[in-house]
């Protein structure tokens, strides 16, 4: 029996899609299990790619169907239905792979500012980019570099301890018994685990931004037990050893931010984007180690650090990589990858509707951002099938 407000005869029949984009839906939402609630996830898809302005759901209802209660039933298919976004997710990676293999990860944080404390892990949070104090979600997203595009192909919600720790917040919110805190650092690791396990191209390098996380060595330590490459920028406080010749172990720490800028190693990195814009910026370069961790052992490293010094400008932000042989060149382009990943989720904000979920569930969540992820990889691949 099909339940209330999800009567398959409302959804705008698949043909009206057109016929490039029913194959992405059929082939994208496949696991999910009832037809009906497939259809519903077409006319959402649908509403995403077609409704201007806010994509709040009635707005999306308006636009892809004529049934009085088409918002009802987009809004339950959302919120409440139980199907699983990692499985959808799986499959938008592997089509999005299919037009061309990811050259790089990155991991990105978002903000997503909303009003009142019941969006589910909604707290204060300090965004070092805008210098505000924002009430608001901060989603982890993991973007795959598909030629000039980095496309989302995986979400993360951080909650804050009382999220995980306030049993009637887990209630209200739906929030799994599986899910405990995680630091920033760690969720970044899952995220790299969980898209190890579904890609057959697992060597790329990784780009992340930790320059304000306190558990940025965590990551570093982290990628390197799994031999990920990556560039991670770090807080300028951080403290490493510095390796000069005839010391390879020094012992004394130092903040990787003074040490770098104050490097005797400078170079001239020709900067290549995406879309092949160049650019030639000197880069100051010094080799380190981190100090030892929790667990017993030497330092981690060798590491190179990294930051761009521009006359008459204050230094850029501190990289750190395991790539100590590449050339600057390629080291400072993986970096801009940073900026990308920042303009897609802007265009995302803009014209995906990313900040427009009205729900406060935490299935309901991942399920607005797997939604909201496969319209805008297949808007920005689509041009490849």
């Amino acid at each position: 029996m099909t339940r209330p407000g999800l009567a398959t005869s409302e959804a705008p029949p698949v043909a009206d899609l057109g016929t490039a984009l029913t194959a992405f839906s059929e082939e994208v939402f496949s696991s999910i299990g009832r037809a009906d609630q497939r259809r519903w996830a077409q006319a959402y898809l649908s509403g995403l790619l077609i409704t201007p302005g806010n994509k709040s759901v009635r707005r999306l209802a308006r636009f892809v169907s004529t049934s009085p209660t088409a918002a009802q039933s987009l809004r339950q298919f959302v919120s409440t239905s139980p199907w699983g976004w990692d499985s959808v997710m799986r499959k938008l990676t592997h089509w999005a792979e299919r037009r061309k293999p990811a050259s790089a990860w990155t991991v990105h944080r978002v903000v997503i500012p909303k009003s009142g404390e019941w969006s589910v892990g909604v707290h204060r949070y300090f965004d070092p980019f805008s210098g505000r104090t924002l009430n608001c979600q901060l989603g982890i997203g993991a973007f795959a570099s598909i030629g000039a595009v980095q496309v989302p192909v995986d979400w993360r919600l951080h909650l804050p301890s009382p999220w995980v720790e306030d049993a009637q917040l887990r209630r209200r919110a739906r929030i799994p018994d599986t899910v405990r805190y995680q630091s920033l650092g760690s969720q970044m690791l899952d995220l790299v685990d969980t898209l190890t396990s579904r890609t057959a191209h697992a060597s790329v390098p990784l780009v992340a931004d930790m320059s304000d996380a306190p558990d940025a060595d965590s990551l570093v330590r982290g990628l390197c037990r799994r031999d990920r490459d990556f560039v991670v920028a770090l807080p300028q406080n951080l403290k490493v050893h510095p390796i000069d010749e005839g010391a390879p172990h020094a012992r004394g720490l130092v903040s990787a931010g003074d040490y770098v800028s104050a490097a005797r190693a400078v170079g001239t990195a020709l900067v290549t984007t995406e879309d092949d814009r160049q650019w030639h910026t000197q880069v100051h370069s010094a080799l380190v180690r981190l100090p030892a961790g929790r667990t017993a052992g030497p330092p981690d490293g060798p590491f190179r650090l990294l930051t761009e010094v521009a006359p008459g400008t204050h230094p850029g932000p501190v990289w750190i990589t395991n790539l100590t042989h590449w050339p600057l060149d390629d080291i400072m382009s993986l970096a801009t990858l940073r900026t990308s990943a920042s303009a897609s989720v802007d265009a995302m904000k803009r014209d995906f509707g990313l900040g427009d979920f009205e729900g406060r569930s935490f299935p309901g969540w991942h399920h607005h951002m797997t939604l909201v992820s496969s319209a805008y990889t297949y808007r920005r691949l689509a041009a490849s099938l």
